[in-house]
């Protein structure tokens, strides 16, 4: 009889060493730099543009940060209940407030209409809009129709937008659990936004979230998050497919059924907050410059 062959070991579920380091719990680092961000010029405010697929939480992410600085659950960005559905039909800004005080943080979050049942066609259309966004022509308020794009006689087109209009940095979202899933058509739609905006001089991040639902050690303990080797592999693979480098790619939990905040969520949620308003302050202060 031959000596039966033995499968050889799966991988370990952890990496040896965390494959980035940040500070959990009271994350006072990325918290302070949030707290004092100012740009450079007065009046000024950096606007952050949310896309991707329907039910990559958008949403949910504008609400999760909302709810760092509140201390509190919040749900001011309508979310949808399933994957299949999308409640973000308009083109919405948001706010973030400063504690229980009037003022609010130098920067926005803009929400819009994500990709769903991806075809050529409702493809360049979606690449078109985001791209009039990135640019500052739509208005608040906008109804999205993925049979068309917005038009210049459209009462939401903006014609003459400043610089507070503009988008200073785009970030594209991701749920972890189906981004292996994703279809030629989506990748596409998303390489072809990150043309568009490479082309008007605008950076990238990526956010990747459902982190707990995706990988059951996140969900134990979310401090995993940078050991977990599935989690490593599954950005890796998507840096590839769209062009995103790693270091511009987040891995977040957001709060969802949660009624109570989470120190240790709100440092990766804070870390990746920190990192797209400091790529897109760069991005912002070199337009100001050659404005000079």
């Amino acid at each position: 009889m031959g000596l039966s062959q033995s499968k050889p070991p799966p991988p370990p579920i952890f990496l040896d060493q965390p494959w980035r380091q940040i500070n959990f719990g009271n994350n006072t680092t990325d918290l302070q730099y949030v707290e004092y961000y100012k740009p450079q010029a007065e009046e000024q405010q950096l606007r952050i543009l949310l896309h991707g697929p329907v039910g990559a939480g958008k949403s949910s992410f504008i609400n999760s940060v909302n709810s760092v600085f509140q201390n509190q659950v919040c749900r001011h960005a309508l979310v949808q209940n399933s994957a299949q559905d999308c409640c973000t039909k308009e083109y919405r800004t948001y706010r973030i407030q400063r504690g229980n005080s009037n003022n609010f943080y130098p920067f926005v979050l803009n929400d819009m209409m994500g990709l769903k049942n991806v075809t050529r066609r409702n493809r360049r259309i979606h690449v078109k809009d985001v791209k009039r966004a990135l640019k500052g022509h739509i208005k608040d308020g906008y109804t999205f129709n993925p049979e068309c794009k917005i038009s210049k006689g459209d009462r939401f087109y903006n014609r003459a937008p400043t610089e507070n209009d503009k988008v200073h940095v785009l970030v594209c979202l991701v749920d972890a659990n189906t981004v292996s899933l994703m279809g030629d058509d989506t990748v596409e739609a998303i390489k072809d936004v990150r043309d568009e905006a490479a082309e008007l001089g605008i950076p990238q991040v990526a956010v990747f979230t459902k982190i707990d639902e995706a990988f059951p050690e996140i969900n134990t303990d979310v401090k995993n998050v940078y050991k977990s080797r599935s989690l490593k592999e599954k950005i890796e693979k998507f840096s590839a497919d769209v062009g995103i480098p790693i270091h511009s790619i987040f891995p977040v939990k957001n709060y969802h059924s949660e009624t109570g905040v989470n120190p240790d969520v709100n440092a990766i949620i804070l870390n990746a907050l920190r990192h797209i308003i400091a790529t897109g302050d760069d991005s912002l202060n070199r337009k100001l410059r050659f404005q000079v």
